[in-house]
């Protein structure tokens, strides 16, 4: 059953419908009124990213909502170049360009608030695909408390704030939260007796009192060129968005060491993994030792939907393999409120190591990540795994959503 043009989209009880979706068609509306809708209804329901994905016989519109993707309907096939056009004029690309991937931005106005949205396209077999990442600052409190730190975590992190200078690491996949975190460390560090600069690829939220910078590779702005202009800046704070290289590690540590406090991201699995990471690009172990203040690992759970959350027995295979004996957990049903997914919003699990003379010894050792994380447990960290099994006996999460943000 067609929508009618002023609402493509079918919307119930202010969230999207999720479980009828395949069937769904988005209207008569014409382009512009049919992109500017489904852009509108994803920042209404609190959407990270907008996926418009070209296939043979249908062209599909999924929305990621709480990190996981849900299908939403689809366009009439024929509507493909002219929806594909559209978003590339919205963001100044070239749209005689269909054989390249390009990047570009998009101000887009939702009530009395500015919204910037992220525009990336990838040529595929059936046409492009053109992925929206929605950068809604009204909805992103920049604030360490909110960010689901414990404690005595939080005192960690403040604690390591507060040193001159050193290396401070956040790790995680990509959609774990590391930016967020990142971001709320600068804001409170921001006041007019620092410089504070950023090297990110790209930039996701304009923070204002910080000077921030964009790599541009196809021009040779890489990370590691772009961090020899910061220090020649008079810099206090550095944050180089990414870690990927021995040149970039060994530039930050030493800047680290000389009266910097940097702050940069690392891809492993866990927390002890992002020292061995180091080691591994070739930096020597007493540099990495003396330069590592602080490492967080962190990993984004579903939330149990207060609305329709019940008491139900856990799978016995899902407790075997978290080595829980709950034998009754809290998940939802699925309601309007969650669009039927028994989750609503998220939550962090946080695994952190704050620097030790012991932790320091091993490094200088060339001890592995498992003899860290080992001495870092004795010492009081609380890993991933531990922090999802709490999160769950407190009724927050569920087993499966812990098993499949830590399973390794």
């Amino acid at each position: 059953m067609e929508q009618s043009e002023q609402d493509p989209l079918e919307i119930k009880g202010g969230h999207f419908n999720s479980s009828g979706g395949n069937n769904n068609h988005f209207g008569r509306g014409s382009v512009v009124q049919q992109v500017n809708n489904i852009i509108h209804k994803a920042i209404d329901n609190g959407i990270s990213d907008i996926h418009f994905e070209p296939y043979e016989d249908f062209f599909r519109v999924r929305y990621r909502l709480d990190g996981v993707l849900q299908k939403v309907g689809e366009l009439r096939l024929r509507q493909k170049d002219a929806v594909i056009s559209r978003i590339k004029i919205m963001a100044n690309l070239d749209i005689a360009e269909k054989r390249r991937p390009q990047d570009g931005r998009i101000k887009f106005d939702q009530k009395d608030n500015s919204v910037d949205l992220r525009v990336s396209t990838l040529p595929t077999n059936f046409g492009e695909k053109i992925v929206l990442r929605i950068l809604d600052k009204s909805n992103q409190r920049l604030e360490l408390d909110v960010l689901g730190f414990t404690q005595k975590n939080l005192e960690s992190f403040r604690r390591a704030l507060g040193y001159p200078y050193g290396m401070i690491l956040v790790t995680g996949p990509t959609g774990s939260g590391k930016t967020t975190t990142l971001y709320s460390a600068l804001n409170e560090l921001n006041t007019e007796e620092v410089n504070i600069t950023t090297i990110e690829d790209p930039i996701e939220y304009n923070l204002q009192g910080i000077n921030q910078m964009h790599v541009r590779s196809d021009i040779g702005l890489d990370f590691s060129q772009a961090l020899r202009a910061i220090l020649r800046q008079d810099p206090n704070i550095i944050m180089v968005g990414e870690i990927r290289d021995r040149e970039t590690a060994e530039i930050a540590i030493r800047a680290a060491l000389t009266g910097h406090l940097v702050f940069s991201t690392l891809h492993t699995n866990d927390a002890p993994s992002a020292v061995t990471r180091l080691l591994d690009m070739g930096i020597e172990p007493f540099l990495v030792a003396s330069s590592v203040r602080l490492v967080i690992a962190q990993r984004l759970v579903r939330k149990v939907c207060l609305n329709c959350k019940n008491i139900t027995e856990t799978d016995p295979d899902l407790l075997q393999e978290l080595g829980m004996e709950q034998e009754t957990t809290k998940v939802g049903e699925g309601c309007e409120q969650c669009s039927d997914t028994g989750y609503q919003g998220r939550t962090a699990l946080i695994e952190l190591i704050e620097s030790s003379s012991k932790l320091q010894e091993l490094i200088n050792d060339r001890s592995g990540a498992a003899k860290l994380k080992e001495q870092a447990v004795r010492e009081g960290m609380t890993t991933l795994r531990e922090k999802g099994i709490q999160k769950i006996k407190e009724g927050i999460t569920t087993p499966s959503e812990v098993l499949r943000e830590t399973r390794l």
